[in-house]
């Protein structure tokens, strides 16, 4: 049984759990029709609000996945598995919840309508409260959920069961741990508020910068240069780093503050580490970056199928047979980014992963699966084919596998165009049915001296066959479809 306030009210629901949206936008519609329109804009802002957070989390989640433009600063060189995605499928959770607590605080604290746009104060007052309550505040609090052995299990360990931090994981946590952020949260903006100094603006901007700055200690990449905090030492006090919050989830016992490094340093909690991995990960420019072992070469099937890579919508990625009906605006937007992709010509990134203790990568030639069957195209698949092998065999790459179409005996005799044209490769270019082969091979005792095969003849077959022979092993075979000819 879980712990209280340990699981979500509406775990059960799935995605139905976005209807509790209904009555916010039920209420602002009645009100614009019926009523006062203060309470309309007070739900619509709310709704308004929801939709932002939400976009900020899926931009961030895209840019720490774009590893053709970031690989070279990836924080945890591992990759997500398919098991983070889906303990992290509820990642917004919590914006639900503080929708509601957001409209229950309307009744009980019905002030929006008084409300100006800007107030200059109001933010002053802000960034006082949020640097002199929300910011110790939050560091006690988490400090104390990682001692208290009871409220680590129960609550906090969830959050840290993501071996990746990815952009979810900042939304991934307990009903409790998030009730707690909402008051962290509500603290300087009701202050503001209560003192006379409260705006529109400064509800808007307080949530959207909170939320930026937890994607941003959560994303894979260190984006923050060190030369700012050897330009202005007091500024890492002030701004902690996604390399500095990494550490908290790869040493628990360090770093735990909210977004201000300096309450760690007067708790005696700062992790010796950070600036120096800050500063090694900023200044490699990829010179430390792992060559991969094996790389998968592939291609985009269509149109729908470009919409599904991580750095697009993470969750779509998990679920690669499965187009969504809210995927149906964005067709044209991807429409127009395959003639893009064509233009550009250029195979790019899109993951790596661990196998096995191996690091793979995938790279993707920027062609859709029509693409490969108009004749003119051919020569300049091939091009990106070839320069992508050679790519890969000056990084140091052991083995590159075609995919698909990438290895059409129509098009490049399933790779032996590129074997032949460049003989003196240290990359092994292989595919589906060389691996298969291999594998097979790979299992037959040392001593075997002969081999019986059967089934319809193929190429996985002949390549085993003639492998064999060469070997000086007597293969016999029995074909159904050299009989079927012959008979």
């Amino acid at each position: 049984m879980d712990a209280p306030l340990a699981a979500w009210p509406w775990d059960n629901l799935g995605m139905f759990k976005y209807v509790l949206y209904g009555p916010l936008v039920g209420k602002a519609l009645y009100s614009w029709v019926y009523e006062d329109k203060r309470i309309e804009y007070w739900c619509l802002h709310i709704l308004i609000i929801s939709v932002l957070r939400g976009l900020i989390h899926i931009l961030w989640n895209s840019f720490s996945n774009m590893l053709f433009l970031n690989r070279a600063r990836q924080i945890n060189q591992r990759g997500v598995d398919f098991k983070q995605i889906d303990n992290e499928w509820n990642w917004d959770n919590f914006i639900l919840l503080q929708a509601a607590i957001a409209s229950m605080g309307y009744y009980i604290f019905p002030c929006s309508e008084s409300l100006p746009r800007w107030n200059t104060k109001g933010f002053i007052a802000l960034q006082i409260l949020h640097v002199a309550v929300s910011e110790p505040l939050y560091y006690v609090l988490h400090r104390h959920f990682h001692r208290n052995k009871y409220l680590f299990i129960h609550y906090h360990s969830l959050h840290h069961s993501s071996p990746v931090p990815q952009i979810p994981t900042a939304g991934h946590a307990t009903l409790l741990e998030h009730i707690v952020l909402s008051a962290i949260v509500a603290i300087p903006i009701l202050g503001s508020s209560i003192i006379g100094y409260g705006s529109i603006s400064l509800i808007y901007g307080y949530i959207l910068m909170f939320d930026f700055l937890r994607c941003l200690g959560h994303c894979n990449v260190e984006i923050i240069p060190h030369r700012w905090f050897e330009t202005f030492p007091f500024l890492r006090y002030l701004l902690y780093t996604p390399t500095y919050h990494s550490l908290h989830h790869t040493e628990k016992d360090s770093n735990f503050c909210l977004f201000m490094p300096l309450f760690d340093a007067l708790g005696n909690t700062l992790n010796s580490k950070s600036w120096e991995d800050h500063k090694k990960i900023t200044s490699a420019s990829g010179e430390n970056v792992r060559v991969p072992d094996f790389v998968f070469l592939a291609h985009v099937v269509d149109v729908t199928a470009s919409m599904h890579p991580p750095f697009v919508f993470r969750s779509l990625a998990s679920l690669p047979y499965s187009p969504k009906l809210f995927m149906l605006p964005f067709w044209p937007l991807a429409f127009s980014a395959m003639f893009a992709l064509w233009a550009w010509s250029k195979t790019f990134l899109i993951s790596f992963y661990w196998l096995r203790g191996r690091l793979h990568q995938t790279w993707a030639v920027p062609r859709y699966g029509f693409q490969y069957f108009l004749p003119f195209a051919q020569t300049g698949i091939n091009k990106q084919i070839e320069d992508a092998i050679l790519r890969a065999d000056r990084l140091g790459v052991k083995v590159l596998s075609l995919a698909a179409l990438n290895k059409n005996e129509s098009l490049n005799g399933g790779g032996t165009l590129f074997v032949d044209k460049h003989p003196n490769l240290k990359v092994r270019v292989v595919h589906g049915n060389t691996c298969t082969a291999a594998v097979i091979l790979n299992e037959l005792p040392k001593d075997v001296k002969e081999v019986f095969l059967t089934g319809a003849t193929s190429k996985l077959g002949r390549a085993i066959a003639l492998y064999l022979c060469r070997k000086r092993v007597r293969v016999l075979k029995d074909s159904r479809k050299f009989r079927k000819k012959h008979l």
